[in-house]
């Protein structure tokens, strides 16, 4: 995660940048405006305060620094940069297409033999210590997969050889590293029920099936047209994601950059913090716990969040060189868009929840996005195909055997003479 926080510090950023909750709202993804947005309303209402009313400091947005104190702007304009160009290849498209298959299983009930490895068994069940029972040992019409591995060993295999309607006792030990400290390393019975045992079979893919997907395909050829025109949009996406983190880091590493004020790294910084104590929260973890399960900590959010500082003042630097603006008939315009959608009564009323000022800040590195893409020099990569590794690799290795050979004819031509 600290990978994906440090990449992607101005997609997390605009999160600060409306006073929301909201992390991830890139381009690649979901409309940035749309998911703030909703965070903004959803932690304001949680909270019963206005997303814009914590004071970090003076300094905190660029209404109130001097820009040309923390940046000089090198070459931004006709940047070149280089990223792998939106492919979808044969095999993707059948690698997503047996994924749907695959999430589209047949399910027979099988009526003439016992539980053997591969099953889907339905069961009920009851776990016991010491003839008492404990939290979370029962459950009613389970649906387990045999062999799967989803329970502790030897629960699993201590089914295979059941008959429908069959009640067994499952004699199991927990790890003694179990996530339930309550029952770690001690030995437990289950008592199981076996209501019904399926399998699962892979359908074939033909017209009759496409159909009743109900994407709108139906024959075969029509959905794996669909189907890579899907997988090109997400291509795109993630190209365009990729060109846009590339052209804004290529500015960035050109221009002169000093430490951006504490006023703003604090502002992210603390936007960040809440977002992940939200989801470290909905997920039932401390903020300690949740950063480590992710190999990140608090010094490297805060890292990001001076990164997302230099690079909304590095963007703004490129608006006044440019006379990038965002007016006020536009930011209202944008509230007023938003309100009812957000599920306000009025944009007064959406305007409240929001951090306004970061709100405009926002809209302007949309645009100084915009202005730097096209502006930028994109060259696609195509990605090596398969048949061109191989064919590399035999180059490779018959390139040193060319040498030994010409070497022993050197060495022998000397001997003669």
């Amino acid at each position: 995660m600290e990978k994906w926080i440090r990449k992607a510090a101005l997609a997390a950023a605009c999160a600060a940048l409306f006073g929301t909750f909201a992390v991830g709202c890139g381009k690649a993804e979901t409309d940035p405006a749309e998911t703030a947005q909703e965070s903004a309303g959803e932690s304001a209402a949680e909270e019963g305060t206005d997303a814009g009313m914590e004071d970090y400091g003076p300094e905190a947005y660029l209404s109130g620094i001097t820009v040309s104190d923390y940046v000089t702007l090198g070459e931004y304009k006709g940047v070149k940069v280089s990223v792998d160009a939106a492919v979808v290849t044969d095999e993707y498209l059948d690698s997503y297409i047996d994924y749907v298959l695959q999430s589209n299983m047949l399910t027979t009930q099988v009526t003439d033999r016992p539980v053997q490895e591969g099953d889907i068994v339905n069961i009920d069940y009851e776990g016991k210590i010491d003839g008492v029972a404990f939290d979370g040992g029962t459950a009613q019409g389970y649906d387990l997969a045999i062999g799967s591995g989803s329970f502790i060993d030897g629960f699993e295999d201590g089914l295979i050889g059941a008959e429908t309607g069959e009640t067994r006792d499952v004699a199991v030990t927990f790890p003694e590293d179990y996530h339930g400290t309550d029952v770690a390393g001690k030995d437990a019975v289950f008592t199981v029920t076996v209501n019904s045992i399926s399998v699962e079979t892979l359908p074939e893919l033909t017209d009759e099936f496409v159909q009743g997907l109900g994407v709108g395909a139906e024959t075969v050829e029509e959905y794996r047209q669909y189907a890579y025109d899907l997988l090109m949009e997400e291509q795109q996406a993630n190209h365009d994601a990729e060109a846009e983190v590339a052209v804004l880091e290529t500015v960035m590493n050109n221009a002169k950059l000093q430490d951006p004020p504490e006023d703003m790294t604090d502002r992210y910084y603390g936007r960040l913090i809440d977002n992940m104590n939200y989801y470290a929260s909905m997920y039932g973890y401390d903020l300690e716990t949740f950063l480590s399960l992710n190999g990140t900590s608090e010094e490297a959010v805060r890292e990001s969040a001076g990164d997302a500082a230099k690079q909304l003042i590095t963007m703004q630097a490129v608006a006044e060189a440019e006379g990038i603006e965002v007016t006020d008939g536009e930011l209202d315009e944008e509230i007023e868009a938003n309100a009812v959608s957000m599920g306000y009564e009025d944009a007064d009323a959406y305007r409240e929840a929001l951090d306004v000022e970061g709100y405009r800040e926002y809209m302007l590195t949309e645009k100084v996005l915009d202005f730097l893409l096209e502006n930028a020099e994109i060259v696609d990569v195509e990605p090596e195909t398969e048949a061109a590794g191989t064919e590399a690799e035999e180059t490779e290795t018959a390139q040193p055997e060319a040498a030994g050979t010409e070497a022993e004819e050197t060495e022998s031509a000397q001997a003669a003479e």
